[in-house]
């Protein structure tokens, strides 16, 4: 099986959604709604509006009101790294934790796994950090409709 036809599913899945958003905000060059982006991205518009809430906390986007509002980017295309983006939408997960009681060995090994886990998203936020929106944008060949 060829490589190019897999989805590649690392992380949140609004973290795919949240690159697609910000190419499309750096493309247009100009305050897109959360419609207009979801519609580009192929997402419902609430579940967009979500993934740029955070965005926006995270000082990567600015909000602006009214019926003329949307999003902008705070930052050029190439100061916003994959990393940044990753841990933004990563801070608050919508999934639910499922607590399994396996007794004081499941506790250690739960506690030295999460060890693991963490140690892992960390390296993954480091390498994710080398590229920024300006590189994705870079390597994909599409216009603004």
């Amino acid at each position: 099986m060829s490589t190019a036809n897999r989805g590649v599913n690392i992380g949140p899945p609004r973290f795919k959604i949240a690159v697609h958003s910000l190419v499309w905000l750096a493309k247009s060059g100009s305050i897109l709604s959360s419609a207009m982006i979801a519609n580009q991205v192929n997402s419902h518009a609430t579940f967009m509006r979500r993934v740029m809430q955070a965005l926006t906390t995270a000082g990567i986007v600015e909000s602006k009101g009214g019926r003329e509002g949307g999003y902008i980017l705070r930052k050029c295309a190439d100061q916003i790294t994959l990393g940044e983006i990753y841990s933004a939408v990563n801070a608050e997960s919508d999934e639910p934790e499922i607590d399994v009681d396996c007794g004081e060995a499941g506790e250690q090994l739960d506690v030295e796994l999460e060890k693991i886990l963490h140690e892992a998203e960390q390296q993954t936020i480091d390498y994710l950090r080398q590229y920024t929106i300006a590189n994705v944008m870079d390597r994909v060949d599409f216009f603004v409709i």
